[in-house]
C-alpha cells in the first residue's frame, strides 16, 4: 500500500508516517499545502491519500478539494479525511462521486493505532468508514419529518453502522443479532426509503448518503 500525507502541521505529519512506517506501509510522501500534495499524487500513484481537511493558506476546505483534484487525476484514489472536529459539510463534493474507498475520522482516533489503521485498511480496499463519534452527533441532532421517520429504532441503529461503514457481519456482532436479522433490517430500510432494485444505483451507500443528508451532515 503506498500512501501520500497532505497535513499542514508537521508534528502530526510526521507522527503518522512515522506510524504508518512502522506498520511496514510505504508512505511515498508527505505534504503540507493541496499544490505539494497533488504534485505528489501525479509522482507517486499512491494507492491511499490521508488528507487534512483545513490546509493553506485559508485553512477553511482547501484539503476536500484537493482530494477532489486527486481522484479526479486518479480514478480510484482511495481518500482518507482527518479532521480536528465534525464539519457540517465535509465531503459533500468528495461523496458526489460515490462512497467507495472513501473515510472520514476524527485527527482524535489516529491515537487509537488499531481503530485508525482498521479505517484505513477499509478504505484502501475499497470500503467506507465514517468516524463513530459523527454518527452520534448526527443521532442528537432535532429530528425532522423524513423518509427517516418511518424506520423503527434497530433499523435506525443498522443504518448508523451502515453509516460507519460496517459490513453486514459486523453490524449483527454489534448487536448481537444473526446476519439473517441484519439482512432483513436492510430490506426494510431499502423499502422505506423507496431505494429498489436497479443496476445504475448500489443502495446501501444510497441508503447511507440519505441518511447523512437527512441528519443534516451533508449540504
Amino acid at each position: 500500500m503506498r500512501i501520500v500525507i497532505a497535513e499542514d502541521d508537521p508534528l502530526l505529519r510526521e507522527g503518522v508516517a512515522l506510524l504508518l512506517r512502522a506498520e511496514s506501509l510505504d508512505v511515498a510522501a508527505t505534504a503540507d499545502t493541496p499544490d505539494a500534495f497533488l504534485a505528489a499524487v501525479d509522482a507517486h500513484d499512491p494507492d491511499v491519500a490521508i488528507v487534512d481537511v483545513r490546509m493553506p493558506p485559508t485553512h477553511t476546505d482547501e484539503g476536500i478539494k484537493a482530494a477532489v483534484e486527486a481522484r479526479r487525476r486518479r480514478p480510484g484514489l482511495a481518500v482518507l479525511v482527518l479532521s480536528a472536529y465534525v464539519e457540517q459539510a465535509f465531503a459533500s463534493e468528495l461523496l458526489a462521486g460515490g462512497a467507495d474507498g472513501l473515510g472520514y475520522l476524527l485527527k482524535e482516533r489516529v491515537g487509537r493505532v488499531e481503530q485508525f489503521l482498521d479505517a484505513l485498511h477499509r478504505v484502501a480496499n475499497g470500503g467506507t468508514a465514517i468516524d463513530p463519534e459523527v454518527v452520534a452527533q448526527l443521532l442528537t441532532r432535532t429530528r425532522r419529518t423524513s423518509a427517516l421517520d418511518r424506520l423503527t429504532a434497530r433499523e435506525h441503529e443498522v443504518l448508523a453502522l451502515m453509516a460507519e461503514g460496517l459490513g453486514n457481519t459486523a453490524i449483527a456482532e454489534r448487536l448481537v443479532v444473526t446476519e439473517g436479522a441484519v439482512h432483513k433490517h436492510i430490506r426494510n430500510i431499502f423499502a422505506k426509503l423507496d431505494l429498489p432494485p436497479t443496476d445504475r444505483t448500489d443502495r446501501r451507500v444510497a441508503a447511507v448518503l440519505r441518511y447523512l443528508e437527512e441528519k443534516g451532515h451533508l449540504s
